[in-house]
């Protein structure tokens, strides 16, 4: 008998009403992990508490035989080993990635995936190659469209066999921050997050910043591939087109305040001034301001957002003191951009659960 790869990876679905996490979502959330949000008080997030997401398998690659090949128009094809890319000119970003998916598990209906509650997130700095320099040296004829990108990742998606493969609008690609990275926070990049060769795109959600790259293609047509013309895409309706997944929009999370219970995780404060804090970005234009409420977002107060740091494309911290009294409250907090992008106080519904900012609520026992 015949067996199809669309009888073995199916197509992307909704949970039924009151349908429960599934066992193929419990065993991606094994797989891929979200960062702790006391770790928000970090400026830098460590190695090991940045969020986490891989398609298929983390490839085993020998940096000695690996190399990276790049196709321009005009130019000779180049074929560059770690170490010709660690002798170029560097640059060093630091950068807040973030989930597409971000928020998914709290949609209902719920889009069957990695069920990501608000943890997807991480900053790290970056040190690679600017991705520009490398693309000048390849030939970019007057007819160049899109910059596709592939990794060394394979596997099957709703019935499709591919690498993972992701392609940029050209303008997009010579932005000046964006990276052939090769350190994560001045260590080499572990395994996965991409080693030996990843991309890195300041600015934008993180199916954007292939890992494990191994071909750099530059293109007179614009990609087509899965991922950025199946996958990643807005859509309110079966059998839609949608609009493609780019850059971030504004979130704020906050530190949990108090402790938590072990099962549960719900926050326990005592009566008193309690320190809320957290950190705020966005990839659409820098942040204006940060609001806190102690009311579920029934009404709001400024925090205070620290200065810029000269970090664009990295989260800032806010402060706020709140005064609890015995009671059970929800906290809520919302950040909004230089543009006027806000965030909602629903969460914005998509099938595939994409670009979900809606406000972050910690509910919160004060006890007596």
């Amino acid at each position: 008998m015949d067996t199809q790869l669309s009888a073995l990876s199916l197509p992307g679905r909704l949970a039924g009403e009151g349908e429960q996490i599934t066992m193929d979502e419990l065993a991606l959330a094994a797989r891929n992990h979200g960062m702790p949000l006391e770790a928000l008080h970090h400026d830098l997030t460590p190695q090991g508490l940045h969020y986490l997401l891989i398609h298929f398998d983390i490839p085993v690659i020998d940096a000695r035989t690996w190399r990276l090949t790049v196709n321009g128009h005009s130019g000779t094809p180049l074929s560059l080993s770690l170490a010709d890319l660690r002798a170029r000119p560097s640059r060093t970003v630091r950068v807040t990635m973030e989930c597409a998916g971000n928020g998914r598990a709290s949609l209902r209906p719920r889009p069957i995936s990695q069920p990501w509650l608000v943890e997807a997130v991480g900053t790290a700095e970056w040190t690679g190659v600017p991705l520009r320099d490398v693309l000048a040296e390849a030939g970019l004829g007057e007819v160049s469209v899109d910059v596709v990108f592939t990794g060394a990742d394979h596997g099957v998606e709703r019935g499709i066999e591919q690498d993972y493969r992701r392609g940029l609008a050209l303008a997009d690609a010579l932005g000046e921050d964006v990276l052939l990275a090769y350190e994560m926070n001045g260590l080499p990049l572990p395994p996965q997050h991409g080693f030996p060769l990843r991309l890195v795109v300041p600015g934008w959600y993180g199916m954007a910043h292939v890992k494990w790259l191994t071909s750099i293609d530059v293109t007179e047509t614009p990609f087509t591939g899965y991922q950025n013309t199946v996958a990643y895409r807005v859509k309110h309706a079966g059998g839609e087109d949608g609009e493609p997944v780019t850059r971030i929009v504004p979130r704020s999370l906050l530190v949990p305040p108090g402790f938590p219970d072990f099962q549960t995780r719900h926050r326990i404060v005592r009566p008193g001034p309690v320190e809320l804090t957290g950190r705020a970005w966005s990839g659409l234009a820098p942040l204006a301001r940060v609001e806190v409420s102690t009311d579920g977002g029934a009404s709001w107060s400024p925090a205070e957002l620290e200065p810029p740091t000269g970090h664009r494309w990295a989260w800032r911290r806010f402060t706020a003191t709140w005064h609890a009294e015995p009671g059970t409250y929800t906290l809520a907090v919302r950040a909004t951009d230089a543009d006027g992008n806000t965030q909602p106080h629903r969460e914005p519904w998509n099938r595939g659960g994409y670009a979900n900012n809606a406000v972050h609520r910690v509910p919160v026992t004060c006890l007596t």
